[in-house]
């Protein structure tokens, strides 16, 4: 674990949390912080707060509460669980009830949070720089809507290749020539990335920032605070889509921010408000109920991804049916293994999951292959599709569908959909091909999952 991030650029800080009053475990945090009996009924769950306005005893007096779009019962709860799984301790207390703020703020969906970090942060006249293999909404986002804002970025490869020295002295140069000084703010990371699956070590590029005096923002959407834990490996802002494994149900939109930086958290809070991208009490409650078994569904997700990942390699490989199966947790990687928390570690370990003899554990419940196409080039200048369409259409458990991260399991193909908005140069660049498949491995029994695969596959080809 790397020391808790310092202050950067005058930015007030607050250390990370070391001890908890619920329990230093993450699967007790996740049942019981930002959870307490109702004090009115003694309901063991909190009630949905529906309000939209709340009493006051007198002019300004009131428990904390004023209008929903500031602040409701329902968001604060979650605020104050998520913030406790990245690791932030409480920073701030609004007054005069001094009801505790965390350092997390609950937000109406992912792109959500990206627009709030990024105009609270950067602002008109700064730049960013970002990996160029983001999420596809974060690149619209980046490209065209901050650009017209007047804020400027440059995309660059930040994977890392290999654990070498190598590897991580070449992502370093590129930070350093694409740094304008005085001008840029801040570095934008996801690991892995979406949907080609590179890893960035997360300490590395923490370390830059800091000599640089830029913040690190991390995507931790595909992990969650199971498998990494960015504020612990030096981030300044984590940010999820929690549509995705932190509801784990397919039933909410919602995104979150966190940080461990009282006065970065006092911007993006004011700037939340003033756009009103504020989430539903009942999406709040949800997400908080899906976190109960975040652990527990994160550890299955990457088991089923695993067990799929070396079939695909094993059978769907050597049948000509794939030329490429990606994932993380199928060979060595020190950096991924590093990253993953202590706690999450040692279960792995006592489960049998730990680095194998060849190097593999489970590591979240994304996978991406190549299919082998049926020849010639789409109509969008790639590799044709009608292989990849075949077989998503002929797949019985595993849904043809956008977002990932719910309890089922799900299939898409980036080129015509997560990332359409690309230009055909862009995605070629990535990777981001017709023949490229995203797996989002649910909690199903991976014999059936694996079955489902096969008979796709014996069908399309």
């Amino acid at each position: 674990m790397s020391n808790p991030p310092q202050d950067k650029s005058g930015h007030g800080g607050a250390e990370l949390l070391t001890s908890n009053p619920h329990g230093d475990h993450l699967h007790t945090r996740l049942i019981h912080v930002g959870a307490h009996p109702d004090p009115t009924t003694g309901a063991v769950i909190r009630p949905i707060s529906l309000s939209s306005t709340f009493a006051q005893s007198a002019v300004g007096v009131h428990a904390g509460y004023e209008y929903s779009r500031s602040l409701n019962p329902n968001r604060l709860d979650l605020e104050t669980l998520i913030a406790s799984l990245e690791g932030v301790d409480q920073l701030e207390r609004v007054e005069p009830a001094g009801l505790p703020l965390p350092g997390a703020l609950a937000v109406s969906s992912g792109s959500a949070a990206t627009a709030t970090i990024i105009n609270a942060l950067v602002g008109p006249g700064a730049h960013l720089v970002a990996m160029s293999d983001v999420y596809g909404g974060t690149y619209r986002y980046l490209n065209q809507v901050a650009k017209q804002l007047g804020i400027d970025s440059t995309m660059i490869d930040l994977g890392f290749a290999d654990d070498s020295k190598q590897a991580a002295e070449l992502v370093i140069e590129r930070l350093q020539k694409s740094i304008i000084p005085g001008q840029t703010k801040l570095i934008w990371i996801e690991t892995p990335t979406n949907p080609t699956l590179r890893l960035v070590d997360i300490a590395c590029i923490s370390d830059f920032a800091r000599k640089n005096g830029l913040l690190l923002v991390v995507d931790n959407t595909f992990l969650s605070p199971y498998y990494q834990q960015p504020l612990r490996l030096g981030a300044d802002i984590v940010v999820h889509s929690a549509t995705k494994y932190i509801n784990g149900h397919s039933d909410v939109v919602l995104g979150v921010i966190v940080s461990p930086h009282v006065e970065l958290i006092k911007k993006m809070r004011f700037l939340q408000n003033a756009h009103g991208a504020v989430p539903s009490a009942f999406d709040c409650w949800l997400a908080q109920r899906g976190l109960k078994t975040l652990a527990l569904r994160m550890l299955r997700h990457g088991t089923n991804a695993l067990a799929i990942a070396n079939w695909l390699q094993d059978v769907a490989l050597p049948q000509g049916w794939i030329t490429k199966v990606t994932y993380i947790g199928l060979k060595k990687s020190e950096i991924a293994w590093r990253q993953i928390p202590k706690e999450t570690q040692e279960e792995l370990h006592k489960l049998g999951h730990g680095p194998s003899a060849d190097g593999q554990f489970p590591y979240g419940g994304m996978i991406s292959f190549k299919i082998k196409p049926k020849g010639g080039d789409g109509l969008d200048g790639q590799t044709d599709y009608s292989r990849a369409d075949e077989f998503l259409k002929n797949c019985r458990l595993f849904t043809l569908a956008e977002s990932l991260g719910g309890i089922e399991s799900l299939a898409s193909l980036p080129a015509k959909m997560t990332h359409a908005t690309l230009s055909v140069e862009d995605r070629s660049k990535l990777g981001i091909d017709g023949s490229l498949v995203r797996l989002s491995v649910g909690i199903e029994k991976v014999e059936d999952l694996i079955a489902d695969l096969e008979q796709s596959f014996k069908k399309s080809f």
